[in-house]
């Protein structure tokens, strides 16, 4: 698994096509992570319902350059499917990389602040 946390090419990205939208969509990738992985640990024991949850928040990960997350997510999803492992660890894992790339997004954020 890759290491990278944040692509800083997809942010730069991003802020050229978003311009002063730019701040908005972070603050609002933010907030849909959070209650995504509210949802996430609501739904530890149903595999069904953690991957639906994981398909989305991979999809917007991934457009947002959190490469570790989006891969998390992924392998979530796939897990889920199978459904025989227990997947609370995976659930945790997401739950701590979100916390890791949180402050970042925030400073991206604030750095784009008008």
């Amino acid at each position: 698994m890759v290491d990278m946390h944040l692509d800083p090419a997809v942010l730069s990205s991003l802020q050229e096509v978003m311009e002063s939208e730019y701040p908005k969509l972070l603050e609002t990738f933010l907030d849909d992570s959070e209650k995504r992985v509210e949802a996430l640990r609501t739904a530890r024991d149903d595999a069904k319902a953690l991957g639906r949850i994981a398909h989305s928040f991979k999809g917007s990960s991934g457009n947002l350059g959190a490469v570790r997350l989006a891969q998390l997510c992924q392998r979530l999803e796939a897990e889920s499917a199978g459904a025989t492992a227990d997947l609370g660890a995976l659930v945790d894992q997401i739950d701590q990389e979100f916390a890791f790339v949180r402050p970042l997004y925030e400073s991206e954020r604030q750095r784009f602040q008008l």
